[in-house]
């Protein structure tokens, strides 16, 4: 369970007295937690998955934001926080295994792009993100 994960990672991120890891911990650790509270339930892998992609997504906008404005500092922070949160996401796949996968699934060419994306989407939760996934559903139809 990842919950259990992060709970130890960010007991051992305090002994350590790692800022980045504590705080980055501690939000996802909250994340998680509040929604299993609005649940009312234990989450499944793949709820818990979606939650570390959300962490991740708005890591990237702070980190272009950054970019945007030239601070080297932020810049380096965000960064860290991406490296420490896709520790959480299952082994990402590769284009080829992507492709390989929707086509064993009956994406084909000519295909309408949200038909493909019904098939993509839950075949592929956590193991590659939603830019990626676009990105061989069009070459594919």
């Amino acid at each position: 369970m990842l919950k259990t994960t992060v709970f130890e990672q960010l007991k051992n991120a305090m002994r350590e007295k790692d800022v980045l890891a504590k705080g980055v911990l501690t939000l996802l650790k909250a994340a998680l937690d509040s929604a299993e509270k609005e649940k009312g339930a234990v989450l499944s892998t793949e709820e818990e998955v979606a939650i570390v992609n959300r962490e991740i997504k708005q890591t990237h906008q702070a980190l272009e934001g950054a970019q945007q404005a030239q601070r080297e500092d932020l810049i380096e922070r965000e960064e860290a926080k991406l490296v420490l949160l896709k520790n959480f996401l299952p082994t990402q796949l590769s284009e080829e295994e992507i492709v390989a996968m929707l086509t064993e699934a009956g994406v084909t060419k000519g295909m309408n792009m949200g038909d493909a994306m019904k098939i993509a989407k839950p075949l592929l939760a956590g193991k590659t993100d939603g830019g990626t996934m676009s990105k061989v559903v069009k070459s594919l139809i």
